[in-house]
């Protein structure tokens, strides 16, 4: 008889939320019993989101307060920032796993995320307890754990490209690594403003955070876990592109001497199951990954420059950057193939 484990989410009406909801359909051990929402409930899921009729016609959203959360195998917190930190803990005293979709848990140095996101954090204590979900770097760790910290979209867009360099001693310390990212308008959230109208968003282009963006300290934790000596050197600039979602990052690094980066990436990832590793001079693009759970990487040396290199990294931010990260975490707390209800062919054109 197939496991099924009993799922709730806290959150379900923003991208995200609908994005595990879309996942988890197709999932042969997961079984939704609970979505919340304080502004929708009483709402039927396919209600609100049509795609999903026929699938969770019997679902309606209910309010957090009433929800027997404390039932379900694993809650998923597809919420804003603030939220998880505050009821996550009385779940994990119950026994209940937690994965966090929010920055709630990803930054372990208390001060540096409370600086960051301007908010004092609820469960400090339950910080240290949490694991950071990027499976590629953590998946013995994941295995293990009740809580899981899942990654923003840029630090993973950035991460999974720098992690075999940074691992093999290839990159020259002292030296800056820039990462020059883009995103879709869905990055932003599915929450109302003036920037993310089509009006403001569409035919434009645009860089923000320049003078820092939340997933920097992420992005820095993340390569001085991977190798120290590194992560002050780190440019991080992000733009928002005219596209409903995707993830692009350039990647620009300095190498000790004279090596193949290409070698170095397709060797590390060689049989991995999300990260595919393109020919020498192939560059990726966003749709090559749209609504899957894979980054597509590619390096090339930077003409006429000694021992420099640019990276190409795509994900979906939705999806690796986001939902299907999170799905990739619950296979591997529960023992599932880590693919599973995760083998989605991208969406063409």
């Amino acid at each position: 008889m197939t496991q099924r484990i009993r799922i709730g989410i806290v959150g379900g009406t923003g991208y995200t939320g609908v994005e595990l909801l879309r996942l988890l359909s197709r999932h042969p051990n997961a079984q939704v019993v609970a979505v919340t929402s304080r502004s929708d409930a009483g709402t039927p899921v396919s209600a609100m989101f049509p795609s999903l009729r026929g699938i969770y016609d019997t679902l309606q959203f209910t309010h957090p307060d009433e929800t027997p959360l404390q039932d379900c195998d694993l809650v998923f917190f597809a919420t804003p920032n603030g939220i998880a930190m505050t009821q996550a803990p009385a779940l994990l005293e119950k026994g209940v796993r937690v994965i966090d979709l929010s920055a709630d848990y990803r930054i372990r140095d208390i001060a540096v995320w409370e600086q960051w996101y301007k908010l004092t954090h609820g469960s400090p204590k339950t910080v240290a307890q949490a694991v950071y979900g990027l499976p590629e770097l953590n998946r013995e760790a994941i295995r293990k754990a009740q809580l899981i910290a899942n990654p923003g979209c840029y630090p993973t867009c950035v991460t999974l490209p720098l992690l075999p360099l940074l691992q093999s001693g290839s990159l020259k310390p002292n030296m800056p690594i820039i990462a020059d990212c883009k995103s879709g308008v869905s990055g932003a959230g599915r929450k109302a403003s003036v920037a993310n109208l089509l009006t403001e968003a569409g035919d434009n282009f645009k860089a923000y955070g320049v003078g820092g963006h939340r997933h920097l300290p992420e992005i820095q934790q993340n390569i001085n876990d991977i190798a120290s000596g590194y992560a002050s050197g780190l440019i991080f600039v992000p733009h928002l592109t005219p596209m409903i979602r995707g993830m692009h990052a350039t990647i620009y690094v300095h190498t000790q001497n004279e090596v193949s980066l290409h070698e170095i990436l397709a060797k590390h990832y060689s049989g991995s199951l999300f990260v595919d590793v393109l020919p020498e001079g192939v560059c990726p693009e966003t749709r090559s990954v749209r609504a899957s759970n894979q980054c597509r990487i590619s390096v090339q040396k930077a003409p006429q420059q000694e021992n420099m290199w640019i990276i190409l990294s795509v994900i979906d931010n939705l999806v690796k950057g986001a939902a299907g990260q999170a799905v990739q975490n619950m296979n591997l707390m529960f023992g599932f193939e880590e693919d599973t209800g995760l083998a989605i062919t991208p969406v063409l054109p």
